[in-house]
């Protein structure tokens, strides 16, 4: 009897942190669609690739396009080429176990959320051949894990930031075809040397040195002739 009375209590106290596991889990992706529902109203979507993001459904993990964890935690959004126009949300940074969002060759408009560089775990952004505008922001250098930031064909101006230098991981650095002015930042050429940069592209902006590199592990560094 005494073993049993000791037994039970455990049981419980188990049971009940699974359920406040699981009531977590609810939680954080009522949150995530509630995030993503605010994005799909900020889009305009013509050809009604969006139609599935239904805030009535338990989670976004049932949605088209999105792709969850066994935690049900959004981990992509897939988007390429679909049509939508509009901006991006500031709240995008809010999905904590985004690794993948790929919202290329669209009309995204407006400014790169600085916000998104709070996505730690996010390994590609995806944002090339849209009309996006504005400065790149320095936060994504704070994204560790990321291997690919591809923003090319876009109208970003200002200058690279150096903080771009930190991502050590980054396979695939593609800027080309901006409004950006300055030079490439020491911090950024230094991923030519160190880390797994296989491609930095910086061509056809108003940028004003060159780009060379004598390490063979780097495949393509291309940037305008030399001003």
């Amino acid at each position: 009897t005494q073993y049993t009375s000791g037994f039970l209590p455990a049981m419980s106290a188990q049971t009940g942190a699974a359920l406040l596991l699981a009531l977590a889990a609810i939680a954080s992706s009522n949150t995530e669609g509630d995030i993503l529902y605010a994005q799909r109203q900020a889009w305009n979507d013509p050809n009604g690739v969006l139609q599935s993001w239904d805030p009535t459904l338990a989670n976004p993990c049932y949605w088209f396009h999105v792709s969850c964890n066994n935690e049900n935690s959004v981990v992509r959004v897939d988007l390429g080429n679909a049509g939508i126009s509009g901006p991006l949300i500031p709240e995008l940074g809010q999905l904590k176990s985004l690794r993948y969002l790929e919202l290329y060759e669209n009309k995204m408009s407006g400014p790169i959320p600085s916000t998104l560089g709070n996505l730690r775990r996010l390994i590609s952004l995806d944002l090339y051949s849209n009309h996006l505008t504005g400065a790149i922001p320095a936060s994504l250098g704070n994204i560790a894990s990321l291997r690919f930031l591809r923003i090319h064909r876009n109208k970003l101006a200002g200058g690279i930031p150096a903080s771009l230098g930190r991502l050590t991981k980054i396979v695939r650095l593609e800027l080309q075809e901006n409004l950006l002015t300055g030079t490439v930042p020491l911090e950024v050429l230094s991923l030519v040397l160190v880390g797994d940069l296989t491609k930095l592209d910086v061509a056809q902006n108003n940028l004003t040195g060159t780009v060379r590199s004598s390490k063979q592990r780097v495949a393509t560094v291309i940037q305008d002739t030399l001003k």
